[in-house]
Order: structure tokens, then C-alpha cells, then sequence
């Protein structure tokens, strides 16, 4: 069998005005990641990225240089927060909002729930739908266990989205879990997928042994 290893990006830098690059404990994260893919012997036959600079810069910081599939890219995350509350296209007055709760952090996962489920639920205003979003990380996957012989290994650095909507079609298929594991998928946590007879099977979803308790993160 074909092995496929999905690995969440590492921590971005949230609160920024640019989230797309790796935080200091993310850049930590990736590296620790690394150290692990190595030290279990991982010497991918394929290496891939969605586009986003967090991907890339993961791959990077875990020694890896990948090719890129931007059937890997998460959702548009601003255009779900703006659909959900319009004053938020401009960021500033999101970063505002926020700061003035007394928990940012919670005040942001709350709000960013709403807006998600907003999407889920077929809302508008949206350049791709959920259902959209579900199908071409679906396919992504495929596409690469299509590019693997026997006994072959892909490693692929994306989101939590995407890695949430294929566990979610392989375990249940359809949708339908996707929003109970996009919000625990942790960064630099691993994902195992098998490619055989039988199609795709998830071996191991959420793999974050490489990472110490003070490293753990969720976004």
C-alpha cells in the first residue's frame, strides 16, 4: 500500500495583520516536526504544499521542499468572517473587536464558529461553497495517491480544513463531521492515509506526539 501523510500547517501568527507566516513557537513546531519525520525513518516519495506561505514555510522549517497543489489550500477564512459580519472587511476593526474582549482568543473561536456554520449551512456571499471546498480537497488527495506506486510515501503540508473534510468523507462518507474536527485539528498534527485494493482508508488522524505540552496549538 501507498501511504499519505497530511500534516497541518504550524502555528500562524494570529492577531497579525498578516496571519499567512509561522509564528516563533510555530517556526519551533515545524522544526520538531521535522526532527520526528526523520528520526521515524519518513523519506517521502512525494512532497507536496498548498500554496499558502504557512505551508510552504512548514515544509521548509521541516526540511522538506514541496511542490505545490492548490487543491490544498484551506478556505477563504476572511471572506466566512466577512459574510458572517461585514463591518470585519476592514481588520482593523476586527483586531479592535477582539481586543477589547477580555479573551481574545475565546471571543475569536465563538464568533469564527458562527461564521463557519454560516457557511456550512449554504449561506451566500461566498466565491466558493462548502460543498465546493469539500470536493476539491476530496480530490486533492486522490490526485496524489494516483501519483503513488506500491509502497510509496506522499507527504503533504496543508490545513485543518482540508485534512477535517477528508477524514470526514473517508469515515462517514459525506460532510457531515467536518465541523466537529476542523476545530481540533493541531498544528503540525499528523494525519495517516493508506492507498490500496480497497481505495483510501484513515489509518490515524490528529498524530501529535512530536509536540510538548507548551508547543500544543490549535490556531
Amino acid at each position: 500500500m501507498a501511504v499519505i501523510y497530511l500534516v497541518r500547517h504550524a502555528q500562524a501568527s494570529f492577531g497579525a495583520r498578516d496571519y499567512d507566516k509561522l509564528s516563533d513557537l510555530g517556526e519551533q513546531q515545524a522544526v520538531a516536526l521535522g526532527n520526528t519525520l526523520r528520526a521515524r525513518g519518513v523519506q517521502p516519495d512525494l512532497v507536496i504544499s498548498g500554496s499558502m506561505h504557512r505551508h510552504a514555510q512548514t515544509a521548509e522549517l521541516a526540511g522538506f521542499g514541496p511542490e505545490v497543489d492548490q487543491g490544498y489550500d484551506e478556505f477563504d477564512h476572511d471572506q466566512v468572517i466577512v459574510a458572517h459580519k461585514p463591518a470585519y472587511k476592514v481588520r482593523a476593526v476586527l483586531l479592535a473587536d477582539l481586543a477589547r474582549r477580555g479573551n481574545p482568543q475565546r471571543a475569536f473561536q465563538e464568533m469564527f464558529t458562527a461564521a463557519t456554520d454560516r457557511w456550512v449551512n449554504g449561506g451566500d456571499g461566498y466565491t466558493e461553497t462548502f460543498q465546493a471546498f469539500c470536493d476539491r480537497s476530496d480530490d486533492a488527495v486522490r490526485r496524489t495517491a494516483g501519483r503513488l506506486g506500491k509502497g510509496e510515501t506522499a507527504l503533504v503540508f496543508t490545513s485543518g480544513g482540508p485534512i477535517a473534510a477528508v477524514v470526514s468523507r473517508l469515515l462517514s462518507g459525506g460532510d457531515g463531521l467536518w465541523a466537529k474536527l476542523n476545530p481540533v485539528t493541531i498544528n503540525t498534527a499528523i494525519t495517516k492515509v493508506v492507498s490500496g485494493r480497497s481505495g483510501l482508508t484513515v489509518v490515524s488522524y490528529n498524530e501529535h506526539g512530536h509536540l510538548d505540552k507548551q508547543e500544543l496549538t490549535y490556531r
